[in-house]
């Protein structure tokens, strides 16, 4: 998720706690001592955990030299930038030659610009508003998401049983809904949508914060398109939950329970494209249909639509990399 700091000079504690409450990362703040009491949020100020001119640099981009300038500080820190007629060109320059750039708003329409730019969009925003509103406003804009991703409808083409392994339980600090869950494969250019279990089913409960994902060795799809191996998930982690209309938004990671199971493999075609996810073998386990229903894994056959996601593969870190890679 984008960073979301809010500027409260001069002190304002009714908008410092609005921000706190909506999840703003920092406070731009003449004292830091003053936020410590309201809650645990990084300060930015003389005294804080960003220090001015240390950590975090201002930049007004007006001419090319000022964009040279926050481009060349950007090396050695975050640079917030404040565009004086909000020229879109500065911006892109920025976000094209840096991923540490923060862009001074005061708007929402001023802040979905910036985290459209180049559709990658800026490392974060800085809102300055003496309105808690407008706060709130642009803290549920950035827990939207990235854009939807377009999923395409795969056809199985085989299902079986592959011996035992160990699978990831993915456990969030969000509830999910139905036709919510974890895009999941086992490369890196194709992925499953794998149902939350949300569902009632006489055996168990329903546990609407776990996606049960697949196995160890699997690759989730992750915010800003980015992947990790489900065994690398851990607390705190953010992770993108999409839904069946390729709505996407994150949630993070409460605990992550990996146990012994046996599995079963799903391969499936679609888009030009082959996919394959090995999951625990029972009737809990769900993928997400065509028509955007949950599919138990234990009634798919040769012929069921279920939903997926295709990109470019090839990976270094859970970055994407244009270099010869061969994944089956």
């Amino acid at each position: 998720m984008k960073s979301f700091w809010v500027d409260v000079r001069p002190w304002d504690k009714d908008l410092a706690t609005t921000a706190i409450e909506s999840g703003a990362d920092a406070l731009v703040v003449d004292e830091a001592a003053a936020v410590r009491e309201l809650g645990r949020v990084t300060t930015v100020a003389p005294d804080g955990d960003l220090v001015p001119g240390k950590d975090v640099f201002w930049v007004e981009i007006a001419t090319k030299e000022s964009e040279e300038k926050a481009a060349r500080l950007a090396a050695g820190g975050l640079v917030v930038v404040t565009t004086t007629d909000w020229t879109v060109i500065p911006l892109e320059n920025l976000v094209a030659a840096s991923d540490r750039i923060i862009a001074r708003v005061g708007s929402i329409d001023e802040a979905e610009l910036a985290l459209n730019v180049l559709e990658k969009g800026v490392h974060g925003i800085l809102l300055e508003t003496r309105d808690p509103a407008a706060v709130r406003a642009i803290a549920a804009l950035l827990q939207r998401g990235e854009e939807p991703l377009p999923l395409v409808p795969f056809t199985v083409t085989r299902v079986r049983s592959v011996g035992m392994g160990d699978r990831v339980c993915v456990d969030t600090c969000s509830l999910l809904a139905d036709g919510e869950g974890l895009l999941v494969g086992n490369t890196s250019s194709a992925f499953l949508l794998v149902h939350a279990e949300t569902l009632e089913n006489p055996y168990v409960a329903p546990r609407p914060f776990r996606v049960n994902a697949g196995t160890v060795h699997a690759y989730a799809l992750m915010p800003g398109k980015k992947t990790t191996y489900l065994s690398e998930l851990g607390v705190g982690d953010g992770v993108l939950v999409v839904d069946a209309h390729g709505e996407t938004r994150e949630a993070v990671v409460g605990r992550v329970k990996i146990e012994r199971r046996p599995l079963l493999v799903v391969e499936a075609e679609g888009d030009g494209a082959a996919v394959s996810l090995v999951l625990q073998n029972a009737e809990t386990i769900r993928l997400v249909g065509e028509d955007g229903a949950a599919v138990s894994v234990v009634d798919l056959e040769p012929g069921t639509r279920v939903l997926g996601y295709t990109t470019t593969g090839g990976r270094h870190f859970g970055m994407a990399v244009d270099e010869t890679i061969i994944e089956k």
